[in-house]
């Protein structure tokens, strides 16, 4: 594991395999961290690496990055300091794999920087779909366990930052549908079926981007070598 350091933010982040950089954004709400790949039903970062130069990061205030909060923090933040640490390693053009709010990140990263996103792969997006609650609450108590490390975010910046967040009406959180339908990026979205990822997230990504190809089976065991295959093909294609 790696650290990068751009002004008062901490990024951990490991390296692994060569080829085309394709980054990493993992499950596990805002404590997205390498660590939560072991969990997925594969890990891309054993499967990409024999192929990819694979990039994966902790996000701010996960795992083992570090970063203040204030009341202007949300998606961009995020997004900012993705492509500060691509920037750092000298990346300029790349592929993308993230799943659950790595498909919030992906959507913001193909809206900021859309020809350095070579392809994408979400993995069962979040979306709104009847279910904010659930995504107020996750951040209330991520909130609550982070605030003893926070004595300079007060009630104020911690409210500002859910807002920001969560507080919109937008599907996939960090973009609007109509912004989506400019993209010009391929994707490659495995379908949600839960309450974080409701298949209406995955279907509207699909739906709303030009060039995006929905794969609705792919968590049974029994699916998984063929959708492993489909991901792999899929970024080989676009990424080679």
């Amino acid at each position: 594991m790696s650290t990068f350091e751009h002004g008062d933010v901490s990024i951990h982040y490991e390296e692994t395999g060569s080829g085309f950089p394709v980054l990493l954004l993992a499950p596990g709400g805002l404590s997205s961290a390498v660590d939560f790949w072991e969990r997925a039903p594969w890990n891309p970062v054993e499967a990409l690496s024999p192929h990819f130069r694979v990039i994966a990061m902790d996000q701010r205030n996960a795992g083992r990055s570090f970063a203040p909060v204030h009341a202007s923090d949300g998606w961009d933040t995020y997004t900012a300091d993705q492509l500060a640490l691509l920037d750092h390693l000298g990346v300029d053009r790349f592929g993308v794999l993230g799943m659950c709010i790595g498909g919030a990140f992906i959507v913001s990263l193909i809206h900021t920087a859309p020809t350095r996103v070579a392809a994408a792969v979400a993995l069962q997006p979040i979306g709104l779909d009847g279910n904010r609650e659930l995504f107020t609450a996750s951040f209330d108590a991520f909130a609550e366990e982070k605030k003893d490390l926070h004595p300079e975010a007060g009630p104020a910046d911690w409210a500002g930052f859910k807002q920001n967040l969560y507080g919109g009406h937008d599907v996939l959180w960090s973009v609007p549908g109509s912004e989506i339908a400019a993209f010009s990026t391929p994707i490659l979205v495995l379908m949600g079926d839960d309450e974080h990822h409701p298949q209406s997230a995955s279907r509207h990504l699909a739906e709303w981007a030009p060039n995006a190809t929905l794969v609705e089976a792919w968590k049974p065991e029994a699916d998984r070598p063929a959708a492993r295959a489909a991901v792999e093909k899929f970024l080989v294609e676009h990424c080679g």
